[in-house]
């Protein structure tokens, strides 16, 4: 079911998109952001309901829909979003993909994850497919306004938060044109991919954001399990307020 619910999103932009690169990223960016929205979601539900609280994840997935949204907003500048046909695809799909993954997450979220995993790896391979077709052409464009706001000029706490194989300020991208801005969205694609294989993994091996993993650093067993119950509660040991 996972295979086929990728396999129709990938049939859609790259039939109907072939030859309208700006169009089929900003349809792939708009439905992209949706699971994160639909993870969080249940997430807080069941926090809510005082089975349990994932204060990591929740911050994981919130700047993975920012990053997401960041990749929107630049396809939206590059004029991606101009006609309406584009825009009803996109939220049409979105609004559908939210729903079912909101259900399989319920079920299954090793299954989610997976499914965003797979969308991930698409997205990064046309963005680099792209890059190497239209090279030329993009580093002689220039850098649009807000991706120079978001990779090199703005709050990078959230940039660094996603990526939970890399060590805070590591990862600064150069933002000097268009070419520049296509690398950084095709690396961040596959940052996703390595955050939606970690969160797979099983729940001993919970997924931390990577501030929270640095100030964890070091920390003695004992005082562990002090930090421990503020981060996620139970069923068995419900923490509530």
């Amino acid at each position: 079911m996972i295979r086929l619910l990728v396999g129709i999103l990938v049939w859609v932009i790259n039939v109907l998109y072939k030859d309208r690169p700006y169009p089929r990223f900003y349809v792939l960016e708009t439905v992209a952001r949706v699971p994160y929205f639909a993870y969080m979601s249940v997430l807080h539900l069941y926090e809510t309901l005082g089975w349990w609280r994932k204060a990591d994840w929740l911050k994981v997935h919130f700047a993975e829909s920012w990053n997401e949204l960041h990749h929107l907003l630049i396809m939206e500048a590059l004029g991606g979003n101009q006609v309406w046909s584009d825009r009803l695809i996109a939220k049409s799909a979105a609004l559908v993909y939210y729903w079912i993954i909101v259900g399989v997450y319920l079920v299954s979220p090793q299954s989610a994850y997976h499914f965003m995993e797979l969308v991930e790896k698409h997205a990064y391979a046309s963005y680099n497919k792209f890059l190497h077709q239209a090279e030329a052409m993009l580093k002689a464009e220039p850098a649009p306004e807000i991706a120079q706001r978001y990779y090199r000029d703005g709050d990078l706490y959230l940039f660094d938060e996603f990526q939970t194989a890399q060590v805070p300020e590591s990862r600064r991208p150069v933002i000097d044109n268009l070419y520049d801005v296509f690398v950084a969205i095709r690396d961040d694609e596959m940052e996703h991919v390595k955050t939606m294989v970690a969160c797979q993994q099983p729940q001993d091996q919970a997924c931390l954001s990577p501030h929270e993993a640095g100030n964890l650093a070091g920390k003695t067993p004992e005082s562990l399990d002090v930090i421990a119950p503020s981060l996620e509660m139970t069923p068995d040991h419900p923490q509530m307020g």
